[in-house]
C-alpha cells in the first residue's frame, strides 16, 4: 500500500508520519497554509473552511468543508484547495477580488473561509447568472466578527454565473478521487464493508468516523484521542440511496448528499435540511453518524422517529434491523455491540400524509436545538387513524411522545382533540434547565407545537 499523500493547490503532499489526532488544519497551517484559522474548533464559525473535490455525478464538485474537524489522514489520495489556491496578492480569484472591492474584510480573519464558500458556490455547474444566482446560504456557516454582512453578501451577488473555463471550473468536468484503501498506525480506510467489519472486530475500541463532525469537536475541545480510528465515509455498500419500496438511505452519506438524492420524496426531511447547522457541517455530517452520535439534542432523531425509521446495523455475523425508537438507551448510548456499525437507516413506506418539523433555537438558522419536534399523521375521513411523534431536547436521548400519540389515535383531527393533545405534550420528556433553555420553556415550547401546526397549516376544509 502506497504511503498516504493528498493533493493541496494541485501539489502532491505527504501524510506519512502525521498522527492520527492531527486535523486538517493543523496539517494545512504545518504546510505554511495559514489562510484557514481555526476560530471556535467546533464547525460553527466557518474560518477554517476548505474546498475538496466531491463527486457529482460523472464530475466532480468543489464542496466546502470545516478543515478543523476532518483527520488529516481521511484526505488520504483526495484533493484540496485553500484560500491560497484560489488565487495569490497579484492575480486575485474573482471572490477575493470582490471580498475586496465590496469591502467585505476587515480584520481578515474569517476572510479566507468566507472565500472558499463563496469559490464553492461560485463554481456550482447549475448556479445561472444575475444577483439571485448567487445562493446566500451558501456561506450560512461562516461567521465575521467585525465587517458586517452586508458588504460580504454584495460581494457574493456581484459574482455573475456560471463561472468562467478556468482550471478549478475545468477540474469539475472530471471524476472525483477515488477513495484510497489507507493503512498506517492507529488509522484505517478500509476498501469495503467487509474489512471495515473485520479491523472492528479487531479493535473494539476503535472509533469510527466519517465525516468526523462529532469526533472532532470531542478531540479539538476535550482533548479525546482513540486509540485506534476508522474511516467509512467513502465505503460504497454504505453510499446507496433507494426509493423503490421503503426508503433506504446509506449511512455513510452526508446530509447535503442526502439532500440532493431524496429531493422532495421525504416531505418531513426536506423540512429538517434547511435548519440542521450549517452547509458546511452537512457537507460532511452523515445520517449515519449523526444518530450513532445519539446526542439527545439532535435535529434528524425527533424526524426519523416521526417517520418510524428502522436502522440496519453490520457485523461480521449479519446484519440485524432495530427500530430507531429502540437505539437509544441512554445518554449518548445506543444498542451498538463492540464491532457493529451503522449501515443503512430504512424508512417505511407510505409516508404519513401530514408532517411537521418544528426548531426552537436562539437562531433560526445554524443553531443547537432547545426543543425539537416532528409529527407525521394519518387522518381518514377526519379521524387520526395513525400518530407519530419524535422528540428532542427533552431527555436524555430522542424519543417518542407515546402518550401523546395515543391521545391523538382514533380522535376526530379537531381543535379539541389539538388541545387535548398539547396538554400531554408538554408533559412529554423529562426537560432540564441549561444555558439553552429552561425546563419550563421547554415544557411550552412543547405543548404549543400541535397547537402552533393546526393553526398555521391546516385550513377549514382540512380541519373537517
Amino acid at each position: 500500500m502506497p504511503d498516504p499523500q493528498v493533493t493541496v493547490n494541485g501539489q502532491p503532499r505527504p501524510l506519512a508520519g502525521t498522527p492520527t489526532r492531527t486535523n486538517a488544519l493543523d496539517f494545512l497551517r504545518g504546510l505554511g497554509l495559514t489562510g484557514a484559522k481555526e476560530g471556535c474548533a467546533e464547525g460553527e464559525c466557518g474560518a477554517c473552511a476548505v474546498m475538496v473535490a466531491r463527486p457529482d455525478g460523472a464530475g466532480s464538485r468543489w464542496t466546502p468543508v470545516n478543515a478543523c474537524l476532518v483527520p488529516a489522514l481521511a484526505l488520504d489520495g483526495q484533493e484540496v484547495v485553500t484560500a491560497e489556491g484560489l488565487g495569490t496578492p497579484e492575480r486575485l480569484h474573482p471572490v477575493q477580488a470582490g471580498l475586496a472591492a465590496a469591502g467585505g474584510s476587515q480584520c481578515g480573519y474569517c476572510t479566507p473561509g468566507f472565500a472558499c464558500s463563496m469559490a464553492a458556490e461560485y463554481y456550482r455547474p447549475d448556479r445561472e447568472a444575475g444577483p439571485d444566482g448567487f445562493d446566500l446560504h451558501a456561506i450560512a456557516g461562516n461567521l465575521c466578527r467585525c465587517t458586517g454582512y452586508r458588504p460580504i453578501r454584495d460581494a457574493a451577488r456581484a459574482l455573475d454565473g456560471p463561472a468562467p473555463a478556468d482550471p478549478l471550473a475545468e477540474r469539475q468536468a472530471s471524476p472525483a478521487p477515488a477513495a484510497v484503501p489507507t493503512r498506517v498506525d492507529g488509522f484505517a480506510r478500509p476498501a469495503d464493508l467487509a474489512e471495515a467489519l473485520t479491523i472492528l472486530a479487531d479493535h473494539p475500541d476503535a472509533v469510527v468516523v466519517a465525516g468526523s463532525t462529532d469526533w472532532g469537536v470531542e478531540a479539538n475541545l476535550r482533548g479525546r484521542r482513540a486509540s485506534y480510528v476508522v474511516a467509512v465515509d467513502r465505503l460504497a455498500e454504505l453510499r446507496g440511496v433507494s426509493t423503490d419500496g421503503p426508503v433506504e438511505i446509506g449511512a455513510a452519506l452526508t446530509l447535503s448528499e442526502v439532500e440532493a438524492a431524496l429531493g422532495d420524496t421525504v416531505p418531513l426531511l426536506g423540512e429538517v435540511w434547511p435548519l440542521f447547522a450549517s452547509p458546511l457541517i452537512r457537507n460532511g455530517a452523515t445520517i449515519g453518524g449523526n444518530l450513532a452520535t445519539a446526542s439527545p439534542i439532535g435535529d434528524l432523531a425527533p424526524a426519523l422517529l416521526a417517520l418510524d425509521a428502522t436502522l440496519l446495523l453490520a457485523s461480521t455475523t449479519g446484519d440485524r434491523a432495530v427500530a430507531l425508537a429502540d437505539f437509544f438507551t441512554g445518554y449518548r448510548e445506543t444498542v451498538l455491540r463492540p464491532g457493529e456499525l451503522v449501515r443503512a437507516v430504512r424508512v417505511p413506506t407510505p409516508l404519513a400524509a401530514h408532517t411537521t418539523f418544528r426548531k426552537i433555537a436562539k437562531r433560526r438558522y445554524d443553531d443547537i436545538s432547545s426543543v425539537a419536534v416532528a409529527a407525521a399523521l394519518d387522518v381518514v375521513d377526519g379521524t387520526v387513524v395513525r400518530a407519530r411523534i419524535g422528540l428532542g431536547g427533552v431527555a436524555a436521548t430522542p424519543l417518542r411522545a407515546r402518550a401523546t400519540e395515543a391521545v391523538l389515535e382514533g380522535r376526530p383531527w379537531t381543535q379539541e382533540t389539538v388541545e387535548e393533545a398539547s396538554l400531554v405534550l408538554a408533559g412529554e420528556g423529562t426537560p432540564i434547565d441549561d444555558q439553552r433553555a429552561s425546563a419550563a420553556y421547554r415544557s411550552a415550547m412543547l405543548g404549543n407545537a400541535l397547537r402552533a401546526w393546526w393553526d398555521e397549516e391546516w385550513d377549514e376544509g382540512e380541519r373537517q
